[in-house]
């Protein structure tokens, strides 16, 4: 990324999609799509946190999902013509699931990668928090208060009530995906696994960071392992070292992997690595994940400008906003494929995301 251009490479865009189609590896932890058959309402006044409170006649619908698009164009909504001049109001998710008794003893979290906006979160009527923004992904830990075996309800209140809040259009609801992550006590961080590489055609040095995190109640020692593969799966370098952790702690360390005559990420062909860190306790997996990596050298002189890979470019690039026009804000991914592809093939190559971090 070009972090202070608030710019993101086109190629880049096109990788992360990508990346939300590939399987994921066997692993200690499990991260479950949980979009679908949720019950949805319209309106407020509700006790709908409860978990014994009758949804029996709510829409089932699965997410991503956007109510505003839904709604009447009308000149009186407040939104006005910056927001689509369309409703806002407050909504209710509700999901009804089950979680074995095998897996007593490990971690749970919900994981929302975008609501729109203030959304509070219940899990069988205990509050897990308040949300007061649209954009930024977040998390929570279920653990506490789950019935193991038994049934539990997760309820999003989402309030957009004060839906004159913009100049572009926004969205209502949980317009990005949610997902469900276990996994054991001890465990690598929610995203949290980032790299950073020193690079010439012989070779680059890549910093890979871990941070782990022990949310047991007893110290422990563990070993962290990266190995970077590339495209063909062949092992391109290695490294490992020990983490130890008090109760409750969270470590962060970096190691330096030497990958030879390395195949540098470019606009005509972003090759991609993969890194994966396999966490350890005395010998026995307990936690893995993959990162995917494109080695390739940023620089920027004030007299010559931006280059990739000592290659001197203009970056040529758009703003575009999370919506997708009359599809609203809950965009399936073939269409920011199709809308990335015609932006490269126009010459674009980089994206300003528009106002916001964004999430494929």
């Amino acid at each position: 990324m070009i972090g202070k251009l608030k710019y993101l490479i086109l190629g880049s865009c096109l990788m992360l999609l990508g990346a939300c189609n590939s399987s994921s590896p066997i692993s200690p932890r499990e991260r479950s799509d949980f979009n679908a058959d949720w019950r949805f309402h319209l309106g407020d006044g509700l006790q709908a946190a409860q978990p014994g409170f009758a949804d029996n006649d709510w829409r089932v619908l699965n997410l991503p999902h956007d109510w505003a698009i839904e709604g009447d164009f009308s000149r009186e909504n407040p939104s006005g013509t910056g927001g689509g001049a369309l409703p806002g109001g407050v909504g209710w998710y509700r999901k009804t699931f089950s979680v074995d008794k095998a897996d007593i003893g490990k971690i749970f979290r919900i994981e929302f990668d975008g609501v729109y906006m203030n959304s509070e979160v219940f899990i069988n009527g205990v509050s897990l928090g308040v949300r007061p923004y649209g954009y930024i992904s977040f998390s929570y830990d279920l653990t506490p208060y789950l019935n193991f075996g038994g049934r539990n309800v997760l309820a999003v209140r989402v309030d957009h009530s004060q839906d004159a809040d913009s100049r572009w259009y926004t969205g209502s609801g949980i317009y990005r995906d949610v997902y469900l992550v276990y996994a054991n006590p001890v465990h690598i961080g929610l995203w949290g696994v980032s790299y950073s590489a020193k690079v010439n055609q012989k070779n680059a040095v890549l910093s890979v960071q871990a941070e782990v995190e022990n949310t047991d109640k007893m110290p422990v020692t563990v070993k962290v392992l990266h190995e970077v593969f590339d495209r063909d799966g062949k092992k391109e370098g290695a490294g490992s070292r020990d983490y130890s952790l008090k109760a409750d702690e969270m470590v962060k360390k970096e190691l330096t992997i030497s990958v030879a005559q390395p195949k540098l990420w470019s606009l005509e062909n972003p090759y991609l690595y993969t890194i994966k860190t396999t966490l350890s306790k005395g010998g026995k997996v307990i936690d893995r994940t993959e990162t995917q990596a494109g080695i390739r050298s940023l620089t920027f002189d004030p007299n010559k400008g931006f280059a990739l890979n000592g290659k001197l470019m203009k970056v040529k690039g758009v703003c575009i906003h999370h919506d997708a026009g009359c599809l609203g804000v809950a965009v399936p991914k073939e269409v920011w494929r199709r809308r990335l592809l015609q932006l490269k093939e126009i010459g674009c190559n980089a994206v300003r995301m528009s106002h916001n971090p964004q999430r494929s």
